[in-house]
């Protein structure tokens, strides 16, 4: 139930002998899952178990290399599955059954989540069947049940394809609807002979994928807990530097190392334009293809990057800490200098082995590693680790990567390791944003789990659990910041608990997911807890650390009881007396470990595609359940942001307000433009290299008016020419950012963005702020949209300059050329000369007539004008104006074609010079 997962497994076994035998349960179960219940009936007897926190610390060497598989304890599997083992004595004639239920939270990798079930009963058996029912909040817009896949069991014949057919095993069924599907597999004996004779018939895999809003993403309260799935897409790539640092050890000949040469050439192939590589191979000697610098992508380089590869060639020793060494040093001497041009960029290392260090550093697990690893990094980049077979020393890589921001991952000594290889960089080949943190209302969470992501990467996802507080308000504030190529973003929503708590109810409702999914939301925050004080446990720096991270999830794994590497399950098991017959008691209890042994490598590499950064993550220390851990928000709600708004402005129909600050007065006018004309509002080119134009729409006009039509702006863009050219163009639906790269935002979320140059934010469907180069903080948009609009109603813009603050005495344009203009307001006699112009004597109010004149003195121009008021801001306010007639004119310099610019990215001068003074 949307992507955490419980897997309920049933094996019934009858010894047809009249003697007791022994009976042999094993089962497979993702690394990442955890075994919640494990309960034998033998004889018509139930026998269950119970989870306990281990009472001795165990061993940190050995982990899954130790090579001794004891009986009755999880035996360690290659790849992403452990193998879980319980031998026990079936007295003759009688049946034994076997229920284990395991819990995990799919992963989605390369835009797809996979559950995997494990079909391998040791046998051909006469009632097999696979169930898998998925229960999602969003629309499953992608499904696909794989043929079966075999991992390493080579005295398989079954190629996971039925009668050589690539598609879903045979007997397979799927019913769906858009929420919800049924998956059924039930093959006959006849069917299972011919995947496979031996009952090892592979991975039934299911994969899928979910429809995604644009925005904060996926929230789902239930039981005072909740859980957010983020996973953005349609942002810019940032571009990466990266170095591959290769075992070429004498271990790596054959075909290991043709492997690794076929995936380095189709990653070759895939890296992007503005990417930065380079190669570091070792062995017993350390070489570089490229000494001292990463170089840009380019047909040349590609061609001389194909030659280095296809020469390589192993032998000698593994000196593991040397090729970290080195090919840490290239990356940060690189990022050092050119810090200014790549501080947007992604760097990481990608580390390949296949063995265990026999070269310099040679302890393993080393802690001479671990530690020179991380004083090398220095927390610049991140490092990601892949060890190749049998011989790898796993625990040390895990460290190596967990300690650098990075994951670890395994390739089987005879799994593709091709294409394990290319589909491994394929999830960390396209960074989307970095450093990402994800908070909630400091009020309203008590603890949330890991909230602070170094990297996301495309067609992954950040999965972020908490705690409700019991006397937290209905609206949860959530607020995702994050870096995307050159600019910070923020996306921030303010969402009601009830509703969605509400709607989680309803899903289940509709569907019968079994009993345990009624507390999924605080199941998958308590295994992410789990795993985050694992995690914590790796990296603590002090033994306090390590105790209390310990301790922490210790206590979360009794609570849901979880079989983890700090947890033992006690089996109780049937003692069989001589005569076959089940003892009457039971003394003996046996411990049986978690996979996998404690202490072990992949346990914890596949939960993350990142990692908190060891400096970051000091200060998040796990508290006890009971404590209150806030998030704490680092950045202001753009909600709250103030902006000191002027009434210069240029609005509606449209109408132009501006204040005059010297005089203390409000002046107004309108611009009947024609549709599709483009007018220049403000231009400081020469001096701040700033422009705004808008663009005209046309619509009838209301009946009754004494207008033929009305116009509005349905586009305003604001170019920055300095210290380099950028621009944003707002739409009432959405705001194009460009900068180095185009970012599309839409209107109807708050979005905050900051660029090197520009910052941006968005209160959904009410206004942007634009802020320019820090120091020029004066443009507010408004956006107007209709829901049943009238004829003459149109979608439009309104254009406000907030603070005109870092544009100079020079500015010009429709509003721009009045906000350092000195206007005075003057009283004319009615026989001036002018008033022949306005052809009668203006009234005011009730038939008042005037025998002077109201005007304004603009530079040597004098303007008669009238007493009016106008509604701004979306009708909120209203003032009292000077409104000067007949298109402003003598108001403006110039007439109104002077304004009218050939398109909307048109930064040329004021035709007339500048505004002189």
């Amino acid at each position: 139930i949307s992507r955490y997962a419980f897997t309920a497994v049933s094996c019934s076994m009858l010894n047809r002998h009249s003697a007791a035998t022994q009976g042999v349960f094993q089962f497979h179960i993702p690394t990442a899952a955890y075994i919640s219940n494990f309960t034998m009936i033998v004889g018509g007897r139930v026998f269950p178990s119970q989870v306990k926190a281990k009472e001795r610390k165990m061993k940190k060497e050995g982990g899954e290399n130790n090579g001794n598989k004891n009986k009755n304890t999880p035996e360690q599997s290659e790849g992403e599955m452990e193998v879980f083992r319980m031998e026990v004595t079936i007295p003759g004639r009688n049946r034994a059954v076997f229920l284990l239920t395991y819990e995990e939270l799919l992963q989605r990798r390369l835009g797809r989540y996979e559950h995997v079930t494990s079909v391998r009963p040791m046998q051909l058996v006469s009632r097999l069947s696979v169930g898998v029912t998925i229960v999602e909040h969003s629309r499953i817009t992608y499904l696909e049940v794989l043929p079966l896949r075999n991992g390493k069991t080579p005295s398989s014949n079954g190629n996971g394809k039925a009668d050589g057919k690539v598609g879903p095993p045979v007997s397979t069924v799927v019913k769906q609807n858009e929420t919800f599907c049924k998956i059924s597999f039930t093959p006959n004996i006849a069917q299972q002979a011919k995947i496979a004779t031996n009952g090892m018939l592979g991975e039934f895999v299911v994969r899928y994928d979910v429809e995604r809003e644009i925005g904060i993403g996926d929230i789902q309260v239930l039981d005072g807990h909740f859980v957010h799935y983020f996973a953005p897409k349609d942002l810019p790539v940032v571009s990466k530097n990266v170095v591959f640092v290769i075992d070429t050890s004498a271990s790596m000949v054959g075909t290991k190392i043709r492997q690794t040469k076929e995936a380095l050439f189709t990653i070759l192939r895939e890296l992007r334009p503005n990417d930065h590589f380079n190669y570091v191979t070792f062995s017993n000697r350390i070489r570089v293809w490229q000494p001292g610098k990463l170089v840009p992508v380019t047909p040349n380089n590609i061609r001389d990057a194909k030659k280095f590869i296809y020469m390589i060639s192993p032998t000698g020793g593994t000196d593991i800490n040397g090729g970290i060494q080195t090919g840490s040093a290239l990356l940060s001497d690189y990022l050092s200098s050119k810090e200014e041009s790549h501080h947007n960029s992604v760097s990481l290392i990608i580390f390949l082995t296949d063995g265990r260090p026999t070269v310099g550093v040679v302890q393993s697990p080393s802690p001479v590693i671990i530690g020179n690893t991380k004083a090398a990094v220095q927390e610049k980049f991140c490092l990601f680790t892949i060890g190749m077979g049998d011989d790898v020393d796993y625990r040390l890589l895990e460290r190596m990567s967990l300690e650098n921001c990075g994951t670890m991952r395994r390739i089987p000594e005879d799994a593709d390791a091709s294409g394990m290889l290319k589909g491994f960089y394929d999830e960390i080949g396209t960074p989307l944003l970095s450093d990402i943190r994800v908070e909630y209302s400091e009020d309203a969470v008590e603890y949330i789990t890991q909230n602070l992501f170094t990297n996301y990467f495309n067609g992954s996802e950040l999965v972020v659990a908490g705690k409700l507080t019991n006397r937290s308000s209905d609206s949860l504030h959530v607020q995702v910041t994050a870096s995307n190529s050159e600019r910070s973003i923020v996306l921030e929503k303010d969402v009601s608990i009830h509703e969605r708590e509400q709607e989680t109810e309803r899903r289940l409702a509709e569907v019968e997911a079994g009993p345990n999914t009624n507390g999924y939301v605080e199941r998958l925050w308590g295994y992410l807890s789990v795993k985050d004080g694992l995690k914590g446990r790796l990296r603590s720096q002090t033994s306090a650390e390590w105790e209390n991270y310990m301790q922490h999830a210790t206590n979360l794994s009794l609570t849901y009881n979880f079989l983890t590497p700090l947890t033992q399950m006690i089996v109780e098991k049937p003692q069989v007396l001589a005569d076959g017959t089940l003892a009457q008691t039971q003394k003996e209890a046996d411990a049986t470990e978690a996979p996998p042994p404690a202490e072990t490598s992949n346990q914890l590499s596949e939960d993350n595609n990142s990692l908190t950064p060891q400096s970051l993550h000091r200060n998040q220390l796990p508290k006890p359940i009971s404590a209150v851990s806030k998030a704490t928000s680092g950045v202001s709600k753009p909600a709250k942001k103030s902006v000191t708004l002027s009434k210069t402005s240029a609005d509606g129909d449209p109408h132009f307000v501006v204040e005059v600050p010297h005089s203390k007065l409000t002046m107004c006018f309108n611009i009947n433009g024609e549709p599709g004309h483009i007018l220049r509002l403000v231009t400081d080119h020469e001096h701040s290299g700033v422009t705004v134009n808008g663009a005209l729409i046309g619509a009838p006009a209301p009946a009754g008016s004494h207008k033929e039509q009305r116009t509005y702006f349905s586009t305003i863009t604001i170019v920055a020419n300095k210290p380099r050219r950028a621009y944003i163009e707002v739409t009432p639906q959405k705001v194009i950012l460009d900068e180095r790269d185009r970012m599309i935002l839409p209107s109807s979320s708050s979005i905050s963005v900051e660029t090197t140059n520009l910052a941006v934010v968005i209160i959904a469907n009410t206004n942007l702020t634009v802020t320019i180069q820090g120091t020029i903080q004066f443009f507010v948009i408004l956006f107007h949209h209709y829901k049943n609009p009238a004829p003459y109603q149109r979608d439009h813009l309104g254009f406000y300059i907030a603070n005109s603050k870092g544009l100079s005495k020079d500015t010009h344009g429709l509003l721009g050329q009045f906000l350092y203009e000195d206007i005075g307001l003057t009283q004319l006699p009615g026989n001036f000369s002018m008033a022949a112009e306005n052809s009668t004597q203006e009234t005011l109010g009730k038939n008042i007539t005037l025998t002077s004149y109201p005007a304004l003195k603009v530079k040597d121009r004098t303007v008669t004008v009238i007493k009016k008021s106008r509604r701004i801001y979306s009708g909120k306010q209203t003032i009292d104006c000077w409104f000067a007639k007949n298109n402003a004119a003598k108001l403006i310099d110039g007439q109104y074609s002077d304004y009218v610019v050939s398109h909307l990215f048109d930064t040329g001068d004021w035709a007339n010079g500048t505004n002189t003074h």
